[in-house]
């Protein structure tokens, strides 16, 4: 099996300051909370399933696989509608317990590079 070097993650934490995007650079943008009858910041299976930063990932992976997205080798994370993205950062820094086998293969194969 050929070694795979991990992929570099960007986390933008301010709005307007995204970076520009290379040809092999895709973009995951976190939402805030989807406005559904509850305050921000108040948990949200439906919300939480949106900003899980890992299982997003995750199914970034999935799409290259099955031939429905590009093959890339950076991500801008737009983490700047997140009400705390500490959150964030800690799922990419291995802070949160791993919940499923998805967690383990983001964490072998993405990691975070800096924070904007």
């Amino acid at each position: 099996m050929a070694k795979v070097d991990p992929i570099p993650v960007v986390m933008v934490t301010q709005a307007g300051q995204l970076l520009a995007l290379g040809p092999d650079t895709a973009l995951l943008r976190l939402p805030a909370n989807s406005g559904h009858g509850h305050a921000d910041g108040q948990h949200c299976v439906a919300c939480a399933a949106h900003t899980d930063v890992r299982a997003r990932l995750f199914d970034m992976l999935e799409d290259v696989k099955r031939g429905t997205r590009p093959a890339f080798t950076q991500v801008i994370v737009d983490a700047s509608a997140v009400g705390d993205p500490t959150a964030v950062v800690a799922a990419l820094t291995g802070k949160l317990p791993a919940q499923a086998l998805r967690d383990h293969t983001v964490a072998r194969l993405f990691y975070l590079a800096d924070v904007a």
